[in-house]
């Protein structure tokens, strides 16, 4: 016989998860989310990444600067598990960056061992049928989430669309009613504007196209070890300037 002790357990995990957006909007919800998901679900950092077109295109909401730092690398190396998560339209988990048998993030990998991380774990947040982003968590331990954990997690990642959808309401109506209205506001501001204004100057100063432009800006964060939209905020402020070759 099952005992009950589990159903109680996920049950509270699942009301202050619940309560953790309740009352909230936007982008305090999505943080909100993120820090009740490390007190909750054993973690010690948590992000929701937004991705559109292959790409992850902003940080929705994160428990901390570690988080934010974390997600932004995705976006910097071009892998890592909220991209594989959405691909897959699934969860993806590595329980220990350190294992040798594991090659999955030739880049991202040693970047988060770097910095601390040896566990992540992300679960693909879903809107209306489409596959937008992912939840992830990480862990400076390593070792796989238990049962209630990744049940939680599972919940958590479902009510991650929430605050998306408070936005996307937000802004749309805005847009329906005034005409003078600055629509998706508040979503511009998370996604990585610096890094497409960016790379649309580097398209004209080293006239490459726009992948190559990119992908330069990119190699240049990494080998400097720093976030592709530090990067990019130095090349539109003209304190840096890429070489041609």
């Amino acid at each position: 016989m099952r005992s009950p002790v589990p159903v109680r357990l996920n049950v509270a995990i699942v009301e202050q998860l619940a309560a953790a957006v309740d009352g909230r909007r936007g982008v305090d919800a999505a943080d909100s989310l993120c820090e009740a998901c490390v007190t909750l679900l054993d973690v010690d950092a948590a992000a929701i990444s937004l991705v559109f077109d292959g790409a992850s295109t902003a940080t929705l909401g994160c428990s901390c600067t570690l988080a934010r730092e974390c997600d932004e690398l995705q976006f910097t190396l071009g892998e890592g598990p909220c991209l594989d998560s959405v691909v897959r339209r699934g969860p993806v988990s590595v329980a220990d960056l350190a294992d040798p048998t594991d090659l999955r993030w030739p880049l991202y990998g040693p970047a988060m061992i770097a910095m601390g991380i040896r566990g992540v774990h992300a679960i693909p947040v879903v809107v209306a049928g489409e596959y937008v982003g992912a939840l992830d968590l990480f862990r400076r331990q390593p070792g796989p989430l238990t049962g209630d954990e990744h049940s939680g997690a599972v919940i958590a990642a479902e009510l991650a669309g929430m605050p998306l959808l408070d936005l996307l309401d937000t802004d749309l109506k805005a847009a329906a009613t005034d005409p003078d209205s600055n629509a998706w506001a508040e979503l511009n501001t998370l996604s990585r504007a610096e890094v497409s204004q960016a790379t649309g100057m580097l398209v004209a100063q080293l006239d490459v196209e726009p992948a190559e432009a990119l992908l330069r800006l990119r190699a240049h964060a990494y080998a400097a070890g720093r976030t592709a939209t530090d990067v990019a905020r130095d090349i539109l402020e003209r304190r840096l300037t890429l070489e041609a070759d």
